[in-house]
């Protein structure tokens, strides 16, 4: 059986999310979750719900990282942090992967540290998978690098491109790069190097693309650096649940109004499923090794369920192994591909 440490302190919500989020997942899922925390805090709220009857244990960490603690200094003065003792369980091979709602650079910044990178890769990125008109699109990066140089993004593009197509299940994606133009002479100097490198690499590389063709199903892939990609992750979580808001306000101005909602109940419980973002879990931190999942600070248990769903699936489908074998093929100048190393 998979088994899943989940940091159990850090979020908004901490500890209740993850508590009942890993109920949930034990319950839907063949799944072993290990609640990583101060044990005298999760114990009885665990046993309260009934989750000590199922396959859910708790493994103590004195310590907790704030949302507003530096990174660099939390992980260098808490070295019993419940991210911390999650994380060395997923390298020590007690469990198969990590998920936190926590502090993301902290998160971020353990992971590398304890895990190691993928050779190949200087830096990892944060891949969300979103919902499009025609299917699912992965972007990235989307937090985890602020700056970049041209060849983080054409890292960024291949393991994209690897992840699409091995767990999205998309034969040949449609790998494009975020810019404000489609012509390839759009952009600053960054986007144009960038531009240039994707074309002599030999997967569909479709050129550049805007953040309308985010949900319009025209790229399997969207390829940009860690600022734009937050912002761009961010106004769409916003104006979704605007919209979401919206549309129950004026379905419940009149009697009207009221009928149809009701008449049409079930495609908007699909829709406002689909566009959930909690039904995504988190995002998956690429190029480690080691499955690192990292969710929204304000995640509910639904969030936390799935995320751990999408650590078992990223597990059980070995796609750090993958990852590391298909760089370095594409390294070693085989498969169409050259260098992407810096």
């Amino acid at each position: 059986m998979i088994k899943i440490a989940v940091d159990s302190m850090g979020s908004d919500n901490a500890p209740y999310s993850e508590v009942e989020g890993s109920i949930e997942a034990a319950k839907a899922y063949d799944v072993h979750v290990i609640l990583v925390g101060k044990e005298a805090i999760l114990a009885p709220i665990l046993k309260k719900a009934g989750g000590d009857r199922l396959s859910i244990e708790i493994r103590n960490a004195t310590q907790v990282i704030a949302m507003d603690e530096s990174p660099t200094l939390a992980i260098r003065r808490k070295k019993d942090s419940s991210i911390r003792v999650a994380a060395k369980l997923v390298r020590d091979e007690t469990a198969s992967g990590l998920v936190s709602a926590g502090n993301t650079g902290a998160v971020m910044a353990t992971s590398k540290m304890v895990f190691g990178s993928v050779p190949g890769v200087d830096r990892p990125a944060l891949a969300a998978v979103l919902p499009t008109l025609t299917g699912h699109a992965v972007l990235l990066d989307v937090g985890a690098n602020v700056t970049c140089k041209p060849h983080h993004l054409v890292q960024f593009a291949v393991m994209g491109h690897l992840f699409s197509k091995k767990i999205v299940g998309v034969h040949s994606p449609r790998v494009g790069l975020m810019s404000v133009g489609e012509e390839e002479t759009k952009g600053n100097e960054l986007t144009k190097e960038v531009h240039q490198a994707l074309k002599r690499l030999h997967f569909n590389f479709i050129g550049n693309v805007e953040g309308r063709d985010i949900y319009n199903g025209r790229a399997d892939v969207i390829v940009c650096d860690g600022f734009t990609g937050n912002v761009a992750l961010k106004t769409s979580e916003g104006l979704i649940e605007a919209v979401l808001k919206l549309l129950k306000d004026e379905l419940s101005s009149n009697l009207q109004a009221k009928l149809g909602a009701l008449l049409s109940q079930q495609s908007f419980k699909r829709l406002k499923k689909r566009l959930d973002y909690s039904e995504y879990g988190g995002a998956p931190l690429l190029g480690l090794r080691g499955a690192s999942i990292i969710c929204h600070g304000r995640s509910s248990s639904n969030a936390i369920k799935n995320a751990i769903r999408v650590a078992k699936e990223f597990a059980e489908n070995q796609v750090n192994t993958k990852l590391e074998s298909e760089l370095n093929r594409i390294n070693n100048g085989s498969n169409g591909f050259e260098s992407i190393s810096g």
